[in-house]
């Protein structure tokens, strides 16, 4: 059985979590200020799969 997540997995784990936040909130911002709300709803669709990218590959 494998161990934990070490070193650069780990990195890339945390990279991928930055970038699903950063998402998220880019998309939040881009719907809540009345911009384009169909890239604002694709940038939260990318943060969740992204984050269900992580959870798949740290279990």
């Amino acid at each position: 059985m494998p161990g934990p997540i070490e070193g650069t997995a780990a990195a890339l784990l945390g990279i991928a979590m930055l970038g699903a936040f950063a998402c998220a909130l880019g998309g939040g911002w881009m719907i809540a200020k009345g911009g384009d709300r169909k890239k604002g709803a694709l940038l939260l669709v990318m943060a969740a799969v992204l984050v269900g990218n992580v959870l798949v590959w740290s279990v």
